[in-house]
């Protein structure tokens, strides 16, 4: 099928990349004319594992494409995918104004019929408005369709998780687009779920939701086990096995972050005070994810007693592990946090220190994990990077003023650390 995804950026570059790989002919948007001058250069704006490759790929195969015109997007297309930013507003609402820009774009463009799908993030309804948009500014009797398509990607593993869904959702208006929408997905194998559009759109907002909820939940578990001497993480273990619960997203940590699940949370709890219902549960989701970073900056200020004046190492920049997306990253929130507190930082990520350096100044960023220990008081692990479980702990110890580690995502065995001569504080444990 011939396909447009207008926006390249996490959500629309992977899936226009996929989508291409499994046979459909695909053109990727975005205004951004330096982004497209990049990847037609065979560069790439984000780091996602596996995503460069199936990019050359299928820009050699000649299934991938870029353009910085929505125009053409639109007339060489029969399904439109928006994937544009949808921001959170100060007050917790969402930002439509790329969505509203992208649909008048594409009214203007359309001389055929074509099927218009929202893959962004948005709010109950919001397909309703777009539909009304794409009526109000195309010329001429167009006909058309809206739905609704949203997305599940995980950063950092997002590749796999498009290729091998575990469900697909479409929501529709009428019944006409749901044959083109199931054609398109059928190579993914991955059963499809069609509902009215409504419904599609909150299941987005519903899931993430419940995912941020998950993880406060266990978050606040974690507080209970300090206090008691029990361990997160053998509670966790047990928690997970009961199937109508599972093991994911039940890790003790710093705190969710990243560009989805505090926007979507925020979004979900604005959205329905505007329906009427005070949901008061999401909110405390917020306060405990809140809670968590306080209690940990306050367990580093505790132990090293002054922060003015020291030295303290990060290992972590990226809100999780296998990107490069800083954006809202409990990481660089600590990081933050202990310079207001007089702290001097060395600073490493394996894949996150060029888009740190934009928000994050007056560090000292290191290119080898093994040396941000060194001239240390104390070393901090904020992203679960797999290769900090690598970390050299003899150098580590041997080059801090003092050996003291800070696990803000338990990567280590506490009696190891122990063992070894830390004084070592995880959470939870």
């Amino acid at each position: 099928m011939k396909l447009s995804l207008i926006g390249t950026g996490y959500v629309g570059l992977v899936t226009g990349a996929c989508f291409a790989e499994v046979g459909h002919q695909v053109i990727c948007v975005d205004r951004d004319a330096e982004k497209i001058k990049l990847l037609q250069a065979g560069g790439m704006p984000i780091y996602e594992p596996g995503l460069e490759e199936l990019v050359k790929k299928n820009v050699a195969e000649g299934r991938l494409r870029f353009s910085d015109s929505t125009r053409e997007g639109v007339e060489q297309s029969d399904v439109i995918f928006i994937a544009v930013p949808t921001p959170p507003l100060p007050d917790g609402s969402v930002d439509l104004s790329f969505i509203e820009g992208v649909a008048r774009e594409i009214a203007a463009a359309m001389t055929s019929y074509k099927i218009i799908v929202d893959k962004s993030t948005v709010p109950v309804k919001t397909g309703d408005k777009v539909a009304e948009t794409i009526k109000r500014y195309c010329k001429g009797q167009v006909d058309f369709d809206v739905a609704s398509n949203p997305e599940f990607l995980r950063e950092g593993f997002a590749v796999d998780d498009l290729m091998h869904p575990d469900r697909v959702v479409i929501g529709v208006r009428t019944d006409r687009p749901v044959k083109a929408m199931k054609a398109i997905y059928e190579p993914f194998g991955a059963p499809i779920i069609v509902t009215d559009i409504n419904s599609a759109e909150l299941i987005k907002h519903a899931a993430n939701s419940f995912l941020a909820l998950k993880i406060s939940y266990i978050n606040a578990i974690s507080v209970i086990c300090e206090a008691t001497g029990a361990n997160v993480q053998e509670v966790a273990a047990g928690m997970g096995m009961d199937a109508r619960i599972g093991r994911r997203f039940l890790d003790a940590s710093l705190g969710f972050g990243g560009s989805c699940f505090p926007k979507d949370l925020s979004a979900f709890i604005k959205i329905s005070e505007q329906l009427g219902y005070d949901f008061g549960l999401l909110r405390e989701v917020q306060r405990i994810n809140a809670e968590q970073m306080n209690r940990f900056v306050k367990k580093i200020v505790e132990t090293l007693w002054v922060l003015k004046d020291k030295t303290i190492g990060v290992l972590g920049l990226a809100f999780k592990q296998n990107t490069d997306d800083v954006r809202l990253s409990p990481a660089i929130e600590l990081c933050q946090r202990l310079q207001k507190e007089g702290a001097a930082l060395r600073v490493h990520d394996p894949k996150a220190m060029d888009k740190a350096r934009a928000v994050l100044k007056d560090v000292t960023y290191v290119d080898d994990m093994n040396a941000v220990a060194e001239g240390c008081d104390a070393l901090v692990i904020a992203t679960e990077w797999p290769a900090f479980k690598k970390l050299d702990l003899e150098r580590a110890r041997k080059s801090l003023s003092h050996p003291i580690l800070f696990d803000g995502r338990n990567l280590f065995d506490v009696k190891e650390m122990e063992r070894l001569g830390f004084i070592y504080k995880s959470i939870g444990r």
